[in-house]
């Protein structure tokens, strides 16, 4: 038959969970360490994909008006070729209407060609722009992804420096919320809760001053009298953060007052 878990005390939940605070607060520390640099990297990544994608319309567009200039191109070769042979039918018509109805061919042909020609033209001044566009994304490329690799080796040299710690730390919070969770689960999902809903990450606090160490609002002595006496688990009736005789802490009570 399995060995059975011995039962935790109040006092007991509470102070692994004050433990699993001060761990997980450890690894928050570590975090902070490395500052605004994750999301710096992450930015500058969705930036340069970005540039990469606006460099790839533009040379899809390059390609679309080179299309457009090929086509043009060969309508004139052809309206040309027709201007020719017209221009020979002129030297052997047999009366004026003849030459008439090749003269309205000729002029038509030219009106085509005309019009390929600026379309041609009109095409080339796009592409120009377009190619400047792309000169700028490419400098801007480079100048992210230069920074991006010095930002990356910052923060590749700061998690080899804490990431044996914070390893160590997680590896400890992991073992501290089996531990809770086994006692008591809604207790440690209530602490995951408070938790992630406080500006500072604290959702266990020892009482300070007669107030709640999280919010600083003032605890009525009769709470405080059941604080201490560790029967069962008080929350703060303002922000909602538990609440630990300082002793649980390892806080003296004339150091809890003066802090």
């Amino acid at each position: 038959m399995a060995k059975q878990e011995k039962e935790l005390t109040v006092e007991e939940r509470l102070k692994s969970l004050y433990d699993l605070q001060k761990t997980l607060s450890e690894v928050d520390r570590i975090k902070t360490e490395r500052g605004e640099l994750p999301l710096e990297v992450q930015d500058l990544e969705d930036e340069i994909e970005g540039l990469q994608t606006k460099i790839g319309n533009f040379n899809d567009e390059i390609e679309q008006l080179n299309a457009i200039i090929s086509n043009q191109k060969n309508s004139i070769e052809q309206s040309q070729s027709l201007i020719n042979k017209y221009e020979k039918d002129q030297d052997n018509v047999r009366n004026n209407r003849e030459y008439d109805y090749l003269t309205k061919e000729i002029e038509f042909q030219q009106l085509n060609v005309q019009s390929a020609q600026k379309k041609i033209d009109e095409a080339s001044h796009k592409i120009e722009a377009i190619v400047e566009k792309i000169h700028i994304a490419k400098d801007q490329l480079n100048e992210n992804t230069q920074v991006l690799s010095e930002k990356k080796g910052e923060l590749d040299t700061i998690i080899a420096e804490t990431k044996q710690e914070e390893e160590k730390q997680r590896e400890k919070a992991k073992k501290l919320e089996n531990k809770i969770n086994n006692a008591d689960p809604r207790l440690l999902n209530a602490f995951k809760r408070i938790r992630k809903n406080a500006r500072n990450g604290l959702g266990v606090v020892y009482v300070q001053r007669n107030a709640c160490g999280g919010c600083f609002n003032r605890i009525p002595a009769q709470r405080q009298m059941e604080i201490k006496m560790r029967k069962k688990v008080i929350v703060c009736e303002y922000c909602g953060r538990i609440l630990i005789d300082p002793a649980i802490a390892g806080v003296s009570e004339s150091e809890a007052k003066n802090n």
